[in-house]
């Protein structure tokens, strides 16, 4: 036990310093990322004009696309995964497409039956009125349609570094935690290693 203590302390010694470095590769990453995102930008709003490349093209409803998912390792370390939600706006249109054929057959029913009020509840429920009022939410997904159709390449630049950004930023988290793991034990083992060294001592001066 007395040798196997000290190898398990080099090897956290050696897997805390590994850890270091790669925590300090990854946020040197994450800032030049950062740093080009915004550089981006400021050409995007340089070309199409700052009033056009600002919050004012915000959508007035926004959902989240990116979600952190968030579990419980051994030894007290957490994990922080990203998930999208960018690939469910297929489903969207086709249940639109449902909605609005059902919503037609209705309507050409009260025709039928009540011609004298069929311009009153074709404003209520005309398919028309109803896609428009569905259709940003399928439209703005993405958030560079809120700035134009044709939106220049340095605003998808900046788009992608940002997504990056949110994976890195993950998986530092990820990394910080196992750091703090890793240093607990240290601390624990060295702790365990001076009481040891403490009892030991008085016995030998008895010698």
């Amino acid at each position: 036990m007395g040798v196997d203590q000290p190898l398990r302390l080099d090897e956290q010694l050696l897997l805390f310093m590994d850890q270091l470095e790669a925590l300090e590769e990854k946020r040197l990453k994450l800032n030049s990322l950062i740093e080009e995102g915004w550089f981006s930008i400021a050409k995007a709003r340089y070309s199409m004009g700052n009033k056009q490349v600002s919050a004012l093209q915000y959508a007035s409803e926004m959902e989240p696309l990116v979600y952190v998912e968030t579990s419980a390792l051994e030894g007290g370390t957490a994990e922080f995964k990203c998930e999208r939600k960018e690939n469910k706006t297929e489903d969207l249109k086709n249940n639109t497409i449902e909605d609005i054929g059902a919503k037609e057959t209705g309507l050409r029913r009260r025709i039928n039956t009540k011609q004298k009020e069929v311009k009153e509840e074709e404003q209520e429920t005309d398919p028309q009125v109803k896609t428009k009022a569905e259709s940003p939410t399928l439209e703005h997904r993405d958030p560079l349609k809120w700035f134009g159709i044709l939106v220049p390449q340095n605003l998808k630049q900046a788009q992608s570094a940002f997504k990056e950004v949110i994976t890195l930023s993950a998986e530092i988290a990820t990394l910080q935690s196992a750091i703090l793991a890793t240093r607990k034990e240290m601390q624990a083992q060295t702790k365990e290693k001076q009481e040891k060294t403490e009892k030991t001592q008085p016995e030998m001066k008895k010698e």
